[in-house]
């Protein structure tokens, strides 16, 4: 019987550590709101890609904007991809509350940075950095 108590309560932990990791999971919206970013888990590491910004597409809402690229990018060949649908958070693990170990891209200057997460209550916290998280900033961003 202590047997089987011991396994529910290592199975129950494990599920809870497990739903606390994937609350990351699905639309953000910028701390500017324009754009929204689809955080996704592939393995055991998590990514964000763009999959709405308001300058990106036609009149219509729907359609993409052929002429929105990654023009600030450092490697010229890889200006001409489109910004829609770009990864822009890449490899991050879960460690005890706090998404770490990964990268952003900021397609609005071309630079890519160390980077954090941490869900607080609703909204996401994120600081790219540098070197140091000391020397970073931090944006907020909402569920969208």
């Amino acid at each position: 019987m202590k047997r089987i108590a011991f396994l529910l309560i290592t199975l129950l932990f494990s599920t809870q550590v497990l739903l606390a990791q994937d609350k990351i999971l699905g639309n953000w919206l910028s701390e500017e709101k324009d754009g929204r970013i689809e955080i996704y888990k592939t393995g055991d590491k998590y990514f964000g890609k763009l999959v709405w910004g308001r300058d990106l597409m036609e009149a219509d809402g729907k359609t993409p904007r052929k002429d929105r690229t990654d023009v600030k990018n450092s490697d010229p060949k890889l200006r001409s991809r489109p910004l829609l649908g770009l990864v822009l958070l890449t490899n991050f693990t879960y460690d005890d509350g706090e998404w770490n170990g990964g990268k952003i891209y900021d397609p609005k200057s071309g630079k890519t940075y160390s980077c954090t997460m941490k869900l607080k209550g609703d909204k996401l916290e994120i600081r790219g950095y540098v070197g140091v998280s000391m020397f970073g900033r931090t944006t907020v961003w909402t569920r969208g």
